[in-house]
């Protein structure tokens, strides 16, 4: 009988960041973040495709042949034997791994770089496995999935590493057209070609905290222009503050937060469509509604204890995932928005966000949006137009924000382009005005196939204030302006420019706010049974022919006794 062996000691490691010792069971347990300072060591192809997807689901994705060394390049030694040493130490044939599998039981194509194959640099190999798996992903008709972790283009292969930026870009194209989902995830590093094309074209970009992403790394800006870069450029961090990235994700959650946006986004059951099975509850006759003081109605709609999007979201919405940012310059906390379940059906919500308390509607700058807010919302509604979703905007604000940064960055090109936008989005578009609908600001969320308002909401061209102010010289004449304004849900019925008011709990929105969300789901349950169904074409053409009603004859109202 063989003589039983001692158990291996306990193998411990130094951490790169903090240098303290690390018990390297637990390190890998903990998916390679040192548990003393939470730096992140880089995980290889094969442990980030364990980590993220589900145990049995995965196999391999075939992969066309490529060119190798096709300069015969040589630095301080050839490149065939920087390429033998590569594959000999990391098992891979490339910097790039493709594979099929499930995520939370959603199925999609990935390809997975690995940082340790010659920086993960993008040559002639590593390009045809990305543009192999976003063909794989068109095949298979499911979402797309990119890990990124790369120094940059591979210099050993010359213009061809540089033409992989438009091979990729093409399979990218491809997907988009399609209206298949495609998402990015960010490690570090992610420079040059990489960061240039697919990594950040896809269209959902999450990263991992501290991942690092920009065009020219630190070094390379430092050699060139010999400029020093402040503390935090070009982190995960800084690019979310800059409305770069949609979020940054610590690395246990990365798998969690796929499965989500994967659930969020997935098609609807066929056969399933509950929009059918619910009653009315939206007031379209005239006589329905009840005169009021408009004055009243502004003050029950600025109400601060009224329901905000991210309320209606949590209430409205199975598995919301919000996302971020308007890929240019910010991501504005005045407007929000993602995608999420309605009735059983991928739906995209965007609205304006407030807050309840002052230091929550000092930090949502009062609901008021700057420009990257509206180009965040416009990015949205053509991620939906692509994939085909509804589209779910909740209006509640006074206006655009007015200020002198906004103006600089473009404030009216930013409504201006919103408009245009949802005028030709060949998906249904609900908007309602949950409280304040303040001029340009509000419309630019509100150009829609229907157009509901809540009880006591209002909707205008301007503020009663700001009317009083320019036409009576006087603030204080805002009760007046508002009566003359005719603002409150029963005009707006009137003039058609909302097609029906819904009814609010006792006392206002801001009393119940379950009752408000419940009353609200059963009115987007009637009107998008309307429209949900409708090719792109008529949809265009009816909202055109709405809008473009407004003004040119007497308006329609619906009464219980027949027309006015």
């Amino acid at each position: 009988m063989p003589e039983a062996q001692p158990p291996a000691a306990p193998r411990w490691l130094l951490c790169e960041g903090c240098n303290r010792p690390v018990y390297e069971r637990r390190f890998s347990r903990d998916l390679r973040v040192c548990p003393e300072c939470g730096r992140y060591a880089r995980l290889s192809a094969e442990e980030r495709i364990e980590q993220l997807f589900d145990a049995g689901s995965i196999s391999p994705v075939a992969v066309a042949e490529t060119i190798e060394d096709p300069l015969l390049f040589t630095d301080s030694r050839p490149y065939v034997e920087r390429l033998r040493t590569a594959r000999r130490q990391t098992g891979l044939d490339d910097a790039v791994v493709c594979v099929r599998g499930e995520i939370g039981g959603h199925p999609l194509v990935a390809a997975v770089m690995d940082f340790n194959f010659l920086g993960g640099s993008l040559g002639c190999a590593a390009g045809e496995r990305i543009a192999a798996a976003a063909d794989a992903a068109l095949l298979d008709g499911v979402p797309f999935l990119v890990v990124t972790a790369s120094g940059g283009a591979r210099m050993q292969e010359g213009a061809l590493s540089l033409m992989q930026l438009a091979k990729t870009t093409q399979a990218l194209v491809a997907l988009h057209r399609a209206g298949i989902l495609t998402i990015s995830v960010i490690t570090d590093p992610t420079y040059g070609g990489v960061a240039a094309s697919f990594a950040t074209q896809t269209d959902v970009i999450l990263a991992e905290r501290g991942a690092r992403l920009g065009f020219a790394g630190p070094r390379v800006i430092m050699q060139t222009i010999r400029q020093q870069l402040p503390a935090g450029f070009q982190t995960a961090e800084f690019l979310f503050e800059h409305g770069l990235i949609d979020e940054v994700v610590p690395r246990p959650a990365l798998r969690p937060t796929l499965a989500r946006l994967l659930a969020a986004a997935a098609p609807a059951a066929p056969g399933d469509d509950p929009l059918r099975a619910v009653p009315s509850g939206v007031v379209r006759q005239l006589d329905d509604v009840p005169e009021r003081d408009p004055w009243d109605v502004m003050r029950l709609a600025r109400e601060v204890g009224r329901p905000t999007t991210l309320d209606y979201a949590g209430r409205l919405l199975d598995g919301f995932v919000e996302l971020h940012g308007d890929r240019l310059s910010d991501d504005c906390t005045a407007i929000v928005g993602g995608i999420g379940r309605f009735a059983g059906r991928p739906v995209m919500l965007i609205g304006h966000q407030k807050g309840h308390t002052a230091q929550e509607l000092r930090e949502r700058n009062y609901g008021m949006s700057t420009p990257a807010g509206y180009r965040k919302a416009g990015r949205l509604m053509q991620l939906a137009a692509r994939l085909g979703l509804p589209i779910i905007t909740l209006v509640d604000t006074q206006g655009a924000y007015p200020g002198l940064e906004a103006e600089r960055e473009g404030q009216a090109w930013a409504i201006a382009e919103n408009l245009r936008l949802m005028a030709h989005l060949p998906v249904p578009i609900v908007a309602v005005v949950t409280g304040e609908g303040g001029s340009g600001g509000a419309l630019a969320l509100a150009l829609a196939d229907r157009v509901l308002v809540l009880e006591n909401s209002v909707y205008s061209v301007i503020s009663p204030e700001a009317c009083g102010a320019i036409l009576w010289n006087d603030a204080s004449t805002a009760p007046q302006a508002a009566r003359a304004l005719r603002i409150e849900p029963r005009e707006l019925l009137r003039h058609r420019i909302a097609d029906g008011v819904i009814p609010e709990p006792e006392g206002g929105a801001h009393n119940d706010h379950a009752a408000a969300a419940d009353l609200l789901r059963r009115a987007l349950y009637d009107v998008l049974a309307e429209i949900v169904d409708l090719d792109g074409e008529r949809l265009v053409a009816e909202r055109a022919a709405r809008f473009g009603a407004f003004g040119t004859r007497p308006p329609v109202a619906q009464q219980k006794g027949g027309q006015e």
